[in-house]
């Protein structure tokens, strides 16, 4: 092989990549809202989880990157293991469409898509022109890179050194399986390492090749690449929880498994028949192009296609039964450790922004739960006079500053995603929302601080000052309650209702001082329990400013989405101002 076909092969190699890099892209941002609601519908059905992955594999034109997503949800508690099997069962056949586009062989066309796709993508103003501008510029990048691969590939044609280590050693099945293992594993992508096998096919190589012979040499080297592709998600998990661990070694046993069993039947039947009837079958349904030198040949790459097709169905059908025996064993020799969830965001989730967007969500959901828990407890605590409860406080505390600065941290990565307008002003929302969660979480501490030293004082409150209290708490008990169901449900009504009460809590917040200073004129009140008391009113009437926050910030989601009237924002942020 000359210096000049390396550099050609690496070139188109390299072409290849990028373009299907550049379409999964532009597919994963048009498609990106679909994907997250076809993850919200899976269900324990494994039919339906197998029909998810291969949907979810056709978008992102790789198993790898479906399988390394799929470890990103487990460790994210996004999906169950079990759920997970069903999804890499479909990703090995979703990834098969990248070989079945490739062996139609458009090459004509490439140039028509890349011209098309770049004036899209450079010249149109609106963003979803420019996904599928980019998706279509990527369509014909890929094809670029095949056409330049096979071109560099073609004097191997003339090689008869070449045709005779294939005819040779080519039928060698473990010698193919290593070849595939081992080009896969370094390219990271099966996809690739089967798009270079079919380009050397439309070089016109096997040409000479007659009868199943080139079928026979590209199977092993087909199962290899399924193999190889496991080393992405093995890597992926290295870090992770152990459900994530077990996700990737779910993948390793069905590509393994499928390896293992394919080539059984297949070398068996080679050795007790002359003719392989599976070689023939896939052959005679393959058809026939013509070569660039126009002779009609076999169609080795659409024999590779439906090669590639047939193996990953007829595996997934084998294993669908088999795959749950296989988790159960995995739970039983890898037991996971008890522990409190920790914030479930995982670099992985990236690569879908949209997904990624919705667990983002999620998490400062379970931000809002804890905020409003440690509230509560503060609140407990100093009204009952339970010293005890602080060190809970200070520890939930801890872990409310860890969420947000991570929820910030994530969103930082998030933001330099692709993403729709209307997802970037989400991701504001969660980064400005989650800031109003922790300073809730900081007034709670503020009110454990006050607990303490009402305990260690021995001071007493009024039976006045104690009602008065309780019925603001109470109240903001209530509107922090209505604020994390709306965080779960964005129900506009909420909002409104929300935004009154804390109205109602500052109007409640500046009569309880008024009477306060009242009583201490009066001299019913101790000053040192009136200074705790007036401490104790103003982290309250904050906690309400935060919650009022929150939900001016949704109904600004809701404006910019068109559900509701501007002049309805307007006066509903004038009334909340005065």
């Amino acid at each position: 092989m000359t210096l000049e076909m390396l550099i050609g092969l690496f070139g188109g190699l390299g072409l290849f990549v990028f373009g299907m890099h550049m379409m999964s892209e532009g597919l994963k941002t048009v498609a990106g809202t679909k994907m997250k609601k076809l993850l919200e519908v899976l269900t324990n059905n494994k039919v339906k989880a197998i029909l998810v992955g291969t949907v979810v594999t056709m978008i992102v034109q790789s198993s790898s990157t479906t399988t390394v997503m799929v470890v990103g949800f487990v460790n994210a508690a996004l999906m169950t293991l079990t759920q997970a099997a069903g999804v890499i069962l479909g990703a090995n056949i979703g990834t098969t469409v990248t070989a079945q586009l490739i062996a139609f062989n458009v090459t004509e066309l490439a140039p028509v898509f890349i011209g098309f796709g770049a004036l899209i993508t450079l010249f149109s103003s609106r963003k979803k022109n420019r996904d599928w501008g980019s998706i279509m510029l990527g369509f014909g990048i890929l094809f670029f890179g095949i056409a330049a691969m096979s071109t560099a590939m073609e004097p191997l044609r003339e090689s008869e050194d070449f045709i005779y280590l294939l005819s040779t050693y080519g039928k060698n099945p473990l010698l193919g399986v290593l070849i595939g293992t081992l080009i896969t594993g370094i390219i990271q992508s099966s996809s690739a390492s089967i798009g270079l096998l079919q380009a050397l096919a439309l070089s016109g190589v096997f040409a000479s090749i007659g009868g199943t012979g080139a079928i026979q040499i590209c199977i092993p080297i087909l199962i290899g690449t399924n193999i190889g592709t496991c080393v992405t998600a093995l890597i992926s998990c290295i870090g992770t929880s152990t459900a994530a661990k077990k996700a990737a070694f779910i993948h390793l046993f069905v590509n393994v498994f499928g390896a293992i069993w394919v080539m059984i039947l297949l070398v068996g039947m080679d050795s007790i028949m002359a003719i392989n009837p599976i070689y023939e079958f896939i052959v005679s349904i393959s058809g026939v192009f013509i070569s660039s030198s126009g002779e009609v040949v076999p169609n080795v790459a659409r024999q590779i296609a439906m090669a590639h097709t047939f193996f990953n169905v007829a595996n997934t059908i084998v294993l669908f039964p088999l795959i749950n025996y296989f988790v159960t064993f995995l739970d039983r020799i890898y037991p996971e450790k008890e522990e409190e969830k920790g914030l479930q965001l995982d670099d992985r989730l990236l690569n879908n922004p949209s997904v990624a967007l919705g667990q983002v969500v999620k998490e400062t959901n379970r931000l809002a739960e804890m905020s409003f828990k440690n509230f509560k407890i503060a609140c407990e605590s100093i009204m009952d006079g339970n010293e005890k409860l602080v060190e809970e406080i200070v520890k939930r505390e801890e872990r409310i500053d860890e969420f947000q600065q991570g929820i910030v941290e994530y969103s930082v990565k998030l933001s330099n995603e692709n993403m729709s307008e209307e997802e970037n002003d989400r991701l504001a929302f969660v980064m400005k929302g989650s800031h109003d969660l922790e300073r809730i979480g900081d007034h709670a501490m503020n009110i454990g601080e006050l607990a303490e030293m009402r305990a260690t004082n021995k001071i007493v409150f009024s039976d006045i000052a104690n009602q008065e209290v309780l019925n603001l708490i109470s109240l903001t008990s209530n509107t922090l309650r209505d604020m994390v169901e709306l965080m779960e449900t964005e129900e506009s009504s909420l909002c409104y209702k929300i935004l009154d009460e804390e109205e109602e809590i500052d109007e409640m917040t500046e009569s309880l001082k008024d009477d306060h200073i009242r009583r201490l004129n009066e001299g019913i009140c101790n000053p040192y329990a009136g200074v705790i008391f007036l401490d104790l009113l103003t982290n309250i009437e904050r906690v309400g400013d935060h919650a009022s926050n929150i939900a001016q910030g949704i109904l600004g989601l809701k404006l910019h989405q068109g559900l509701i009237a501007k002049d309805d924002y307007d006066n509903e942020m004038e009334d909340s101002q005065q």
